[in-house]
């Protein structure tokens, strides 16, 4: 056991958005490792925070006509309780727009100016004549120098996926206002990055962490390695030392954040951060998705030891999220929003903890179906493992009231203890997938031993026999309950207090799953987990359907179409004669549309902006050449037309006959 303490962090979540499940992919392992080591002995700080600073978030403020720092705010706080709701409880959760984060980054940067490691250049940098404007990073778009297809000013995320520097990208257009952009000169700072190859080269090959972070970044340093441009033209950031009209680029500020968040924390407890930061090594594990390990196996590392700082132990990178077997896409409708579409729900956040570490390996893309999720919950948590608790403990209470005093089958302690040893070595080695499968595994010999067993029957002629299998099933059950807590913490809690405990399971740690129970009365027991109905599902996979639905249709919408394709949608005037609820869904309603020489059947959800009774008689506008599609099991031929977040009906202004064609 390593009785060092260790600092864990997790990438921070960008305040410009909502949470979604993509997010959960770093968040939920990171938080599992933490609770796990903690139930070892070891003592770890688990810190993160939210990224306030860079384009993306001055872009959208300006489209909401509110301060940039308002934003943050909100969506700080957003991530901050979604994060507490699903028991990913950080120690410290900071913001990277907080007055020690700018007093942190002005110090590094300060020192990486001292010792040569920043220069002055003059670049040509987009300008739109429009706006007035330089156009640094998301305000630009172009496509990529290196592979042609369309990007934003800083990445190529639709190709190559390659950081673009200023005024690399071609044919440069404004995103605000949509004209072609000027190419002008204006001065910036550059790191010399390019000077940290043979560093990089000898530290990544003992990076610990998982082999794809460390893999990918030797890969790129020794493939290529440019200086980086770290100042922006922006009013919104950390001031750059000694050239107050610029701010520093935002991967300067936000993993800084990790050390100014650590000094926060230190402040709060009486520690030193500088434990954590200070030496040749810092015992620092970062978790992050993959698509940032270029910046926090290189730039960050180089950054650290430019500056005199420890450079991290291990970073371990995710596989990314897909969304029914689609990449996850927010513009495409392939998105599963963490609030609205699970927790608001009422969904429980260990389920979804559960299914985010046991689907596949840490390092492989996640594919999340309603479908897939319900089997998994239902067949695995409810069938296999919560069988077994409810069983072990229904029949303790039926038969004894209590926890027998005999002791335990002197076999079960070797099954417990090689369980035990399988899943830490799991852990330690990122697999969490092998570590959840070998808890199931446990499960699943209980549920083998008290099927096999038969108390319900041996009770009958021998109670001493009955009494030894149900202990034994409970010492079994005492020990599942301590390895779940750091899948499912809240769930492993309720079955704690089952078992007649009346403190906090996760202040216990692993090495007591063996400790004898004393005898003691135990309450009568509840099934820990419920089984997720069908209709839940068709709901959740209707909401998702139409979402993907309507970002086709928007994106269509975009497109330059001529009059004759124009021509091809059969757009006509229809009078509602029926509407009648969907059972088991509460937006959609089934209804039958009078279109002049037939009626149709259209299932549309609006069911939570209109009633059934007063769309009866009302005419409105409906697209009928669609192909059919089934939704909760009933056909749909056509479409309602609808505008806004509201579902505003189209309607004509006069009275038109039923069947009248628009155009």
């Amino acid at each position: 056991m390593n009785h060092q303490p260790i600092l864990v962090t997790c990438g921070l979540p960008y305040t410009n958005g909502r949470c979604h499940l993509g997010h959960l992919r770093t968040y939920v392992p990171a938080d599992f490792f933490v609770r796990f080591l903690r139930r070892t002995g070891q003592e770890v700080v688990f810190i993160c925070g939210s990224d306030n600073h860079g384009t993306p978030i001055v872009v959208s403020a300006e489209e909401e006509g509110i301060l940039p720092r308002d934003l943050s705010l909100r969506y700080h706080k957003h991530f901050d309780e979604t994060f507490k709701q699903l028991s990913i409880n950080f120690d410290h959760f900071g913001m990277t727009d907080g007055e020690v984060n700018h007093r942190r980054t002005r110090s590094i940067v300060q020192r990486l100016i001292d010792k040569g490691y920043v220069y002055k250049k003059t670049i040509q940098q987009s300008y739109c004549a429009k706006c007035c404007r330089f156009l640094p990073d998301r305000y630009v778009e172009g496509n990529c120098p290196y592979c042609g297809v369309s990007a934003r000013g800083d990445e190529c995320d639709q190709g190559c996926g390659r950081h673009l520097e200023p005024g690399e990208i071609k044919n440069p257009r404004c995103r605000v206002c949509g004209q072609s952009a000027e190419l002008r000169e204006q001065e910036h700072y550059y790191f010399k990055l390019s000077e940290f190859r043979d560093f990089l080269l000898s530290y990544l090959p003992d990076l610990g962490g998982t082999v794809i972070a460390r893999n990918y970044a030797i890969g790129w340093v020794k493939e290529e390695l440019h200086d980086w441009c770290i100042t922006r033209t922006l009013d919104w950031g950390v001031r750059f030392p000694g050239a107050e009209h610029l701010v520093v680029y935002v991967w300067v500020d936000a993993p800084i954040g990790y050390i100014s968040f650590t000094e926060e924390w230190a402040e709060k407890t009486g520690e030193d951060w500088k434990a954590f930061w200070c030496g040749d090594i810092a015992p620092v594990t970062h978790f992050i998705g993959s698509d940032i390990i270029y910046h926090h196996t290189i730039f960050w590392p180089a950054m650290l030891k430019g500056a005199g700082y420890g450079v991290p132990e291990a970073i371990v990178a995710s596989g990314m999220l897909k969304v029914n077997d689609q990449k996850f896409s927010k513009s495409r409708g392939y998105v599963v929003w963490t609030g609205e579409d699970y927790l608001e729900k009422g969904m429980s956040p260990d389920y979804l903890r559960y299914y985010l570490l046991s689907y596949t390996n840490h390092t492989k893309d996640l594919n999340f179906a309603w479908k897939v999720f319900q089997e998994r919950m239902n067949n695995e948590v409810v069938g296999t493992l919560g069988n077994f608790i409810y069983r072990t403990l229904y029949f303790a209470y039926k038969f004894f009231g209590q926890i027998p005093e005999t002791s335990p089958d002197e076999t079960i302690s070797a099954e417990i203890q090689r369980s035990i040893d399988r899943i830490e070595t799991s852990v330690r080695a990122y697999e969490f997938k092998s570590a959840v499968d070998e808890l199931m595994a446990l499960a699943a010999y209980g549920n083998s031993y008290i099927q096999n067993n038969a108390p319900w029957q041996v009770v009958k002629t021998d109670r001493q026999a009955a009494e030894t299998i149900i202990r034994t099933c409970l010492q079994i059950v005492h020990a599942l309950t301590l390895l779940l807590e750091p899948v499912m913490p809240v769930s492993a809690q309720k079955v704690w207090s089952m078992l007649g405990n009346n403190d906090d399971v996760g202040t216990h740690r692993f090495s007591e799953a063996l400790d004898p129970l004393p005898p003691r009365t135990l309450p009568a027991p509840q099934p820990p987990f419920q089984k997720i109905e069908d209709e839940n599902v068709r709901e959740l996979e209707a909401t998702l359907q139409a979402r993907v639905e309507a970002a086709q249709m928007k994106a269509k919408s975009r497109e330059e179409v001529s009059i004759e394709d124009f021509g091809k949608i059969d757009i006509r005037v229809g009078t509602i004669t029926s509407a009648v609820p969907v059972k088991g869904s509460k937006k959609l309603l089934k209804l039958q549309v009078h279109v002049g020489e037939e009626e149709r059947q259209i299932v549309g959800g609006i069911a939570e902006f209109y009633s059934a009774e007063e769309l009866v008689g009302k005419e409105v506008v409906v697209v009928l050449n669609l192909k059919p599609v089934k939704i909760f099991g009933i056909e749909s031929r056509g479409m309602i037309l609808a505008a806004g977040d509201q579902a505003s009906l189209l309607v004509p202004l006069r009275p038109v006959e039923p069947g009248t064609k628009v155009r």
